[in-house]
């Protein structure tokens, strides 16, 4: 059996020029713009001791389904409609306590929230041996009860990044409207399609390799691992993993239990992969999974990766990681945050120098309608082998995202793109 889960999501690496992308790509979709009456809040999130940023952290407007997530530089900014009442926000980390914030107050601390570690000591809590794998089966089989019985329709943000060694070559990002069925069926109905979008790209001679990503606003539906349990969770491969409980920890308050699992040594033709799940102790619900491909065979982890390449081009693999966050709300989990990183390496025969590629692909859920009426055609959706940086506009206009919530670039990426803007610009006089 091929996993499903990387066959859907991989590299693309011709002998072409990057040229920066010019051509709109504006979607007609169902989604509800707000113009008016729109309150934006903006802030970073640090650690209350060391005042370290914190990456990844999930901002959301409780008693909504609004929301985002940090970027690496602990960097939020959320836009939601004023509902002429006192609005709050809440974070949530993993390990930290999770309370929330009155939006007004933290204007007043210079637009900084500081998260405590959570200190639930485990003399509180029944503490009784764990079977870490038995933990893992009880899960999987509690997914009906712990996710989304109904239809729902995902407003998400999805940015991604292609370097070379340290220097962004490409940029990517889109708006994205993502129907998912009920978690009692399986992902092969889930559709993606993109409402807005741009990209930047190098234009630079000496950028003669075109990296790219097939199919990469997809990960909204390959990558929920919970819906699409493909080599990971399905339990047809359950007795190719080896489970350990390694300690409870926190998230939004809510105990979980941290089981490892890695690959036995078995014969495959295709990669495994080894990581942590995080285990609601409550209610059993999967809330959180870390996870990377098996490396110790790269002419498999090739077969995952690569779709093609040039011929005299020799391809090494280096790194495949995924993290992917589940936000509890009403007694279910639902898909919140999911980020990708693909790191590999690149050489010619009879060259002396290598060359290090990293594409990085995140998206976070922003909005969420249960039970929408409208459902999503195959034809109108994102295919597998789309590449987002195809079929999308530029970066030149500075209120392109409107009212739209996004992830925020880090510093280092809007110097990125300013100076991708300025090499197209002296490229094309």
């Amino acid at each position: 059996m091929k996993s499903i889960m990387h066959t859907q999501l991989r590299i693309w690496i011709a002998c072409l020029m990057l040229v920066g992308c010019v051509t709109s790509a504006m979607a007609q979709t169902i989604t509800e713009r707000m113009n008016e009456n729109m309150i934006t809040v903006s802030g970073v999130v640090k650690d209350q001791k060391s005042h370290r940023k914190l990456e990844y952290v999930s901002v959301y407007v409780p008693g909504t389904n609004i929301g985002t997530v940090t970027n690496a530089d602990g960097v939020f900014t959320l836009k939601f409609k004023d509902p002429g009442t006192k609005v709050f926000l809440q974070f949530s980390y993993l390990g930290y306590s999770s309370n929330q914030v009155e939006v007004d107050r933290l204007a007043s601390t210079g637009n900084e929230y500081f998260l405590s570690q959570s200190s639930f000591r485990l003399n509180e809590i029944v503490v009784s041996p764990v079977n870490a794998r038995l933990l893992v089966e009880s899960a999987l089989d509690k997914v009906r009860q712990n996710y989304s019985t109904v239809p729902t329709l995902n407003y998400m943000f999805y940015r991604e990044t292609i370097q070379k060694r340290n220097r962004y070559i490409t940029i990517s990002e889109a708006v994205t409207e993502s129907f998912k069925t009920s978690y009692t069926q399986g992902a092969i109905r889930d559709r993606v399609r993109i409402a807005k979008s741009r990209s930047v790209a190098s234009p630079d001679l000496k950028d003669t390799l075109s990296v790219k990503l097939e199919g990469g606003p997809n990960l909204a539906t390959y990558v929920d691992a919970v819906k699409n349990p493909d080599v990971l969770l399905d339990p047809e491969f359950m007795e190719m993993y080896s489970y350990d409980f390694k300690d409870y920890v926190s998230i939004d308050d809510r105990v979980q239990y941290a089981i490892s699992f890695k690959p036995k040594p078995v014969v495959l033709d295709f990669p495994l992969y080894a990581g942590t799940i995080y285990i609601d102790r409550e209610s059993l619900g999967i809330s959180r999974i870390e996870f990377s491909m098996d490396m110790s065979d790269p002419n498999k982890v090739t077969r995952q990766m690569l779709r093609k390449k040039p011929a005299s081009m020799r391809f090494r693999p280096l790194e495949l990681t995924y993290l992917v966050t589940y936000r509890y709300q009403e007694g279910h989990f639902y898909l919140n945050y999911i980020r990708g990183e693909y790191r590999f390496r690149c050489d010619w025969r009879r060259r002396l120098f290598t060359t290090n590629y990293t594409v990085v692909s995140e998206m976070v859920v922003t909005n969420r309608v249960d039970n929408p009426i409208e459902r999503m055609s195959y034809r109108e959706s994102f295919h597998n082998s789309d590449v987002l940086s195809d079929k999308v506009q530029d970066f030149y206009d500075e209120a392109f995202w409107e009212d739209y919530n996004i992830i925020e670039p880090t510093e280092s990426l809007e110097e990125a793109v300013g100076k991708l803007k300025k090499a197209i610009d002296r490229n094309a006089k």
